[in-house]
């Protein structure tokens, strides 16, 4: 016998399923729901809704916009001769804050990761290669997580660009190792671009 009502326990679930909530967490948030006016509930409803009708992933970039291509790729201000390569779209954000790069991103939508089975076709590399073919890109910055992982992935996608002839830079220390892009702050990843390193 559980100690909630079928709707509270079904949404307390629901929650828990999210990234970073645990138990407690998902309590709050329900309980908090439950003491807010309907409209509240259903703004909350119809933003979730939205999200998932009308956000899709950009064609040239694979960042997650309500248009395609994607308020970056469609910016006629950004230099088209370099793509910082980042793991997640939320990574975008991070390096918009520090105002130092102008040029285009590129989204893998996750790392190599072999211990979870998540291999290169996993990731979104081709439309990154049909960019470089192009011709107009100088210099690939590879801004993947100072962790196992995004090391690993930035050696893979250096080895996989080398051929073609463009310059392939790292993001330099300055975000501590094992952490993530979304947390650092805007000086720490200021510098982090600006120091950036060639592969």
């Amino acid at each position: 016998m559980s100690d909630y009502a079928e709707p509270i326990e079904r949404l307390i679930d629901e929650f828990r399923k999210l990234p970073g909530i645990g138990s407690k967490s998902a309590q709050r948030l329900t309980y908090s729901l439950l003491r807010r006016p309907r409209e509240d509930a259903e703004r909350l409803s119809n933003a979730i809704m939205a999200i998932k009708d009308q956000v899709r992933i950009c064609s040239q970039c694979n960042n997650y916009s309500d248009r395609d291509p994607c308020e970056y790729c469609s910016n006629t201000r950004r230099s088209n001769d370099t793509i910082c390569v980042v793991e997640e779209p939320y990574d975008i954000i991070a390096i918009e804050r520090t105002r130092e790069y102008h040029g285009r991103y590129h989204v893998l939508h996750g790392v190599l990761s072999p211990i979870n089975g998540i291999g290169p076709e996993d990731l979104k590399l081709k439309n990154l290669l049909e960019r470089l073919r192009e011709g107009n890109v100088r210099e690939v910055i590879l801004a993947t997580n100072p962790n196992v992982e995004g090391e690993a992935t930035a050696m893979y996608i250096a080895k996989l660009l080398n051929p073609i002839g463009v310059k392939v830079s790292r993001i330099a220390l300055g975000i501590p190792v094992g952490s993530d892009l979304e947390y650092a702050d805007e000086v720490t990843m200021s510098k982090a671009l600006e120091h950036r390193h060639e592969i």
